[in-house]
């Protein structure tokens, strides 16, 4: 097995009341495992096998649907859990809040861009907030499993946070209210883990 499902760095119901225990149990041990069991069959006795999922992501034009659907599921999710925290929410500091502020205007339009962007995406996919080739910040958004990693992608970059706006990822609790979801995520945000993958991806 070339991928590993990554285990919740907390409880199912750290994230309670913004996103509930069921929610997060499903779209942890259903929906991601899927994914990742699916991209192991997808690469299973090929070249992709010894490949890191960010590289198979960049080149992903060249593989069939199954790579490209259950690669990004498997990174965006990875991605997903480890923005997220019980003690998350209020505002970045230091050098992530000073390159928010000097791109989007102040945190509060960032924030209105993106959540613009996770309640305009059509149908299933995520919004992002990214690190382009020039080392600035973008907000995006991608349909479906895609990403801003991959060679398809419309706005290219290194995602720094992802918000899923799948249906699975939220109808439990919010039904069609996406925005109120939206809403919630931003009282779990882990800046800190933000700030790591900012710093990293300049």
């Amino acid at each position: 097995m070339a991928f590993e499902l990554p285990a919740l760095p907390y409880a199912h119901d750290a994230l309670e009341p913004h996103i509930d225990a069921q929610t997060m149990e499903i779209h942890h041990g259903k929906h991601h495992a899927g994914y990742t069991s699916k991209l192991n069959a997808a690469i299973d006795g090929t070249d992709l096998a010894n490949q890191s999922i960010e590289d198979i992501l960049a080149n992903v034009s060249k593989h069939g649907g199954g790579v490209r659907n259950n690669g990004g599921g498997f990174y965006n999710h990875s991605l997903f859990w480890s923005v997220m925290g019980p003690n998350g929410g209020g505002k970045p500091s230091g050098d992530l809040a000073s390159a928010i502020d000097g791109t989007f205007g102040s945190f509060e339009k960032f924030k209105d861009e993106f959540a613009n962007a996770a309640a305009t995406r059509f149908g299933s996919g995520w919004a992002w907030l990214i690190v382009d080739g020039e080392g600035n910040l973008k907000v995006t958004s991608s349909p479906n499993q895609d990403n801003p990693l991959m060679d398809v992608a419309e706005v290219k970059g290194t995602p720094i946070m992802g918000l899923d706006v799948w249906e699975h990822a939220y109808y439990l609790k919010y039904q069609n209210r996406r925005p109120d979801y939206i809403e919630a995520f931003f009282n779990v945000i882990n800046w800190d883990e933000v700030a790591k993958n900012y710093a990293a991806a300049k």
